[in-house]
């Protein structure tokens, strides 16, 4: 299972407040909370975003409350990857949880740059930046998280079973 397109980059302590502003928590329709997905940190996001694109963020990304419309908007939106240096513990269990891939590199988050082209293969844990030829070793998802993002979240991957 791969992953590939092009970086937006944001820094420490990104929560979920800016992820998915609050004033928009009273729908949970995905495509709706992606209309408003950013806005907060990054007005142009959701009009530069193409499906498949990937966010790099360095320290605790998705802290905050623990809503699971945070990456549920990034998921509707069409973000294909989220690399952190690390997560906010409940982000992550959310993340996986609705089918959202994403990989803690420190040294991911360092070498890459907002509009670098990106690939990330979940199998290996290798993330290659193709705009500078570099690579990065994240940590492979483990094949259960594999099966559970390939579901398209935890419930569709326990109702398949």
């Amino acid at each position: 299972m791969k992953a590939h397109g092009t970086v937006f980059k944001y820094g420490d302590n990104v929560d979920t407040d800016v992820i998915i502003p609050a004033r928009y928590l009273n729908s949970s329709d995905p495509a709706e909370l992606a209309t408003h997905c950013m806005e907060d940190i990054d007005k142009e996001f959701i009009h530069k975003m193409h499906k498949g694109d990937i966010i790099v963020a360095k320290k605790n990304f998705g802290c905050g409350s623990s809503r699971e419309h945070a990456p549920m908007a990034l998921k509707a939106a069409g973000v294909s990857c989220v690399i952190a240096e690390t997560f906010a513990r409940i982000f992550y269990r959310n993340a996986i949880n609705i089918g959202l891939p994403i990989i803690e590199c420190p040294e991911a988050t360092r070498g890459i740059e907002a509009g670098d082209e990106v690939e990330v293969d979940f199998d290996s844990g290798i993330i290659y930046n193709r705009t500078k030829g570099t690579q990065f070793k994240g940590q492979a998802f483990p094949e259960f998280m594999q099966k559970i993002i390939e579901a398209e979240g935890l419930i569709n991957y326990i109702n398949r079973q």
